[in-house]
């Protein structure tokens, strides 16, 4: 059994957390599943909306997805949970990922 159905399973089971739903969003994210990873990542915000690391993530599913204006939505509130937590190194990569989707904005 895979990450995913291992996750998938513990969600089954009623392990809902926001760590939980971050796992699964990056796993179906790396396996360019966007819909899925945006599901879940949304949700882990949902749950947990000081998790800047679940923010991050969540605005580079949104860009891969080429939702780029919702991208840098979830890139500013990460942006703001980050500096409030004194997570600086996640804020400042998440301003460089939201510069980027401001481009692709700019582009398509």
């Amino acid at each position: 059994m895979g990450k995913i159905e291992n996750f998938e399973a513990m969600l089954a089971r009623g392990q809902d957390s926001a760590l939980l739903r971050y796992g699964l969003g990056n796993e179906y994210l790396k396996t360019d599943q966007y819909h899925k990873a945006i599901e879940h990542l949304a949700e882990a915000v949902r749950q947990d909306p000081g998790y800047s690391a679940a923010w991050k993530l969540y605005g580079k599913a949104l860009s891969a997805d080429s939702r780029h204006s919702d991208a840098v939505s979830a890139f500013n509130q990460g942006i703001e949970a980050a500096e409030r937590k004194g997570d600086i190194q996640a804020a400042k990569e998440m301003r460089i990922f939201r510069k980027r989707a401001e481009k692709a904005l700019t582009t398509s």
